[in-house]
Formats: structure tokens, sequence, C-alpha cells
């Protein structure tokens, strides 16, 4: 075989590659009449438009830089990303309501964010799942939860409550930790339980773990309780802990009465306190709470417990209106036959609390009332944020991003508060409003300029919510030289927490005073 001769003279470098337009200009036919269309592949544009005032205040506040700079995430190679890189696009990609890793490839045409944030690029989703797979377990969890507790820590002064409960994440695939346990919305399905413990009413989580499918009793969340529990210093912690009937259990109500803290629980009804419901149905003497519940209250010792413990007796009438029917299975083929009875016939549904506190009984009741409120936020954070995704073949992964999620929910909670401080806003209103936009940057004289277009309707709520952030954050940068980190931070939750702390009658203030 004959080899080709090399060349005397080595090639030269290759003319630089022109990036021309995806096409030619065409000419389009609508109602308006023709239209020349071109495309502009080196635009610097935006779909978030508004991100650079969500950065502002994560600037002022002191949450990305610190955040990224505690990652324990090393590379040793002179190719790899950089942290920033990294931590930056996993950041838009859960603030961008991603569900997969591959949707990272969605802001890489985002040349604008991606400098605002000080990246040099978004990076791959294999380099994202890559990395996450590089930092350590315990390091990475602990990083998060120092990071996820300097997000509310501020607000653990004044008086809270601790909702605890745990959510199915089914999976469909070959993951670590795929069990097959309680999934009531997709029986037989592996999935993922995540043990979630949040601040009531505010909608900030805590903390998060993400463990096995057949591991959602309260056993498997109490260890993970109680060292959250320990984190916090005695003048922090909340007012009582609120679950439902899977909180209920000896096990659970001693560990925390060793640790002197408070709870409100419901109960299973088991036979004991079927006998306990019939008795005082048949005593009668009921307390109205309103026009629709009544109450009673009695100390038991059920079996299996140590000690009596103070329970509350609840039940609400049936209006005679409704239909009542039962469902059944009979030789393979549902039935249903209707509760008929005399035409006075009074049906009650009844529900047993159990508890440690020294309130009345209409102010108990209230309190678990609003413990429904805990069910919005797993419907928020799976169906409008990433809880719902992000899977992995490893745990570990699903763990750090879990946290991550719970991170950055946080932060757009408090970030939402603060510019329309009324009511909570879910992700559903919030990131079309106060997110999603048109924005184009120019640069002239090192000088840059952001041009917004917002696409929502409502743009006097718009025009009011941005007026009260940029008056804010003008005060606050004139006085943050006098102020810490920390400080800044306890200045922003003070004013997120505003209205709501008068709707609750006021309180402490948070953090101190800005100087003047």
């Amino acid at each position: 075989m004959v080899l080709r001769p090399k060349p005397t003279h080595p090639k030269g470098e290759e003319p630089p590659a022109i990036k021309n337009s995806l096409v030619g200009a065409v000419q389009v036919d609508t109602y308006a009449g023709k239209l020349q269309v071109e495309w502009d592949a080196n635009a610097a544009v935006t779909p978030l438009g508004q991100l650079p005032f969500f950065i502002q205040f994560l600037k002022l506040g002191g949450r990305f830089d610190p955040w990224v700079d505690d990652c324990p995430l090393h590379y040793f190679s002179n190719n790899a990303p950089e942290k920033i890189d990294v931590l930056g696009s996993l950041f838009l990609s859960i603030l961008s309501d991603h569900r997969r890793y591959a949707h990272i490839t969605n802001l890489m045409s985002d040349r604008v964010n991606s400098k605002l944030l000080g990246m040099s690029k978004v990076v791959s989703d294999d380099s994202a799942r890559r990395a996450l797979k590089k930092i350590g377990e315990e390091p990475g969890i602990a990083w998060l939860q120092e990071h996820l507790h300097s997000c509310y820590e501020p607000l653990l002064k004044t008086p809270w409550i601790l909702d605890a409960d745990v959510t199915v994440k089914p999976l469909y695939g070959h993951q670590e930790g795929a069990e097959i346990g309680y999934n009531p919305h997709k029986p037989g399905r592996p999935s993922h339980t995540y043990h979630t413990y949040m601040m009531a009413n505010l909608r900030l989580v805590l903390d998060v773990e993400v463990q096995a499918g057949d591991q959602s009793h309260s056993n498997h969340s109490l260890p993970g309780l109680v060292t959250l529990l320990n984190r916090l210093p005695a003048d922090s912690r909340p007012e009582f802990i609120r679950g439902d009937i899977g909180w209920g259990t000896d096990n659970v109500m001693t560990e925390l009465e060793d640790i002197n803290q408070r709870y409100l629980f419901k109960l299973r009804k088991s036979s004991n306190v079927k006998k306990l419901i019939y008795k005082h149905h048949c005593l009668g003497e009921w307390t109205h709470i309103n026009k629709e519940w009544e109450a009673k209250e009695d100390i038991i010792q059920l079996q299996g417990w140590e000690k009596e413990r103070r329970v509350v007796v609840v039940r609400r009438r049936l209006s005679s209106d409704n239909m009542l029917a039962i469902e059944y299975k009979k030789e393979g083929q549902q039935e249903l036959a209707f509760v008929e009875g005399p035409e006075d016939i009074r049906a009650y549904e009844f529900s047993v609390l159990v508890t440690d506190l020294e309130d009345d009984l209409v102010t108990i009741f209230q309190h678990y009332r609003d413990r429904a409120d805990c069910e919005n936020n797993f419907d928020e954070m799976k169906n409008q944020w990433g809880w719902g995704g992000y899977t992995t073949k490893t745990i570990k992964s699903c763990q750090f991003m879990a946290r991550m999620i719970a991170l950055v929910y946080n932060w757009w909670n408090l970030f939402v508060r603060l510019a329309i401080p009324e009511k909570h806003h879910e992700a559903i209103t919030s990131r079309p409003l106060l997110l999603s936009s048109i924005g184009r940057l120019t640069e002239h004289g090192r000088q840059k300029k952001m041009i917004i277009t917002s696409t929502h309707g409502d743009i006097t709520k718009l025009e009011r919510a941005y007026t009260r952030l940029v008056s804010f954050f003008d005060e606050l940068k004139a006085a943050a030289p006098q102020l810490t980190s920390t400080e800044c931070w306890s200045r922003i939750l003070e004013k997120a927490m505003e209205k709501f702390r008068v709707n609750i009658g006021g309180g402490n203030q948070i953090g101190p005073p800005l100087p003047t």
C-alpha cells in the first residue's frame, strides 16, 4: 500500500466561521398583509426579562454568592466548568419551571441572565448531573441545610408553627430507593417519599428528606424532625408541631415530650377511639365552635401508650340533603348501596385530636383546621416547581435537588411577598407577573441597558409591585454600607412580612433597626 506524501507546508488556520441567521429573510402572508421575517442569532435577549430584580434581591440579601462559595464541589481538571456555572445553570432551570435535567439545554441561548449572575456559560445537562455526583452526601446535605436555615432564621424569633408531612413522588425507571409503598393515586407504582418540615402559613420549607417509597411512616420522619429541632436555639423553636394521623403515635409523642416540644396531632379511629366517640356522643353537652362544628375534651390512655394524654373530640352534622351511599365489590363487580333510614336520621363526621397544648377548644380546633394549607404547599412544589421531576438513578442527587428546589422556592416566595405583600401568590401566577417578559440587553460605552417588554395583562399591578420594590431597594442600598449581610437580609424579611405581621397582630421586630 502506497501512502500519500505528507504536504511540505502545513495548512494555515481555518477562517473563522461566520454566524449566519437561521434562514435568510423570508416573506410571510398574514391578515395584516405581507411581512418580512428575519432571524437574529446574535441578539442578547431573554424570556426572563424581569430576573434582574430578583438577582438584585439575592445580591442585597447576601443569598446567591455565599451559596455558591460554600458548595462542596471541587474540580481538578482545567477543562471542568466553573462552580458558579453549574449552580447558576441549576438555579435558572429550577426558576424556569423545568422538570428534567435535559431542559437545561433551553437556557443555552439565553446570554443575558447568565452574565448578570456572574456566569460565563450555561453548562450541559450531563455536566449538571455529574456535578451532583461529585458532591459528597454528608457535606452536600449540610451545605444546603445551612443555607435553608439562614434563609428563614430571622423569622424564628416570632411565634410560629411547624407542619410535618410526607408526600409521594412516583417513579418510572430503575432508581435507587424506588420501592412500592403507600401511593393512593398510583397504587403499585414504585416511588420516593419526601419527608417535609414547613413553617405554617408562610409557606417556607425548613427541610426535606428523600427516602424510599416504602418509608412513608412518621417513624422514618422522626429522626430528621428531632435533628432539625435540636439545631434550633431554645428561643427559636416552634410553638408546637402539627401533623395528621400518621403522627398521632406514642413513639412520636414520647420523643417530643422528652425534648419539651408541644404537639397537635390527629388520632386514627381505632376501637378504643371509637368507644370514646360513642361515650361523648351519648353524653351530649357539646361546646359549639361555629354553626357547623362542636367539640368536647377528655383524657385517655390508649393501648400501648405510656401515659394519659389530652384529646379533643370534634364533630359536624352532615346536611340532610346529602345522599349517603356505600361502594363495595361483589363477585368482582363494583356495587353501590344507598344508606336509607328514618326521615329524621342524623349523620355525623367525627375527628379526634391529641395534644399537650393548654389552649381552649376553639383555638385547638382552628389550629388543626389551618393545617389544610400544608397540602397546598405540596401541590405547588410538585406541580409548579420541580419536586415531581429531576429524577436520577442515585438517591443522593435527588436529596440535593429536593433541597435545592426548596431553597429557590423559599427565595422566590419571599421576593414575591416583598413585591406583593397582600397575600401568597403561587408560582403559576407570580412567574408570569414578576418574571416572564421579553428583555433585550444592550451595551454602549461600558454601560449596560435592559429594555423590558412585559407580556402580562395586569400592567397596573405590575407597576405597583415594582414601584414598591425599587423604592425599598434604593432605601436599603443607601443603608447597606452600615449593615452586615445578615442585617440586610433581616431588613428584607421584615419588609416582606410587613403585611403578614399586621394581620397576626404585630410582634417583635425582625433584626436591628435601620441606621438613620
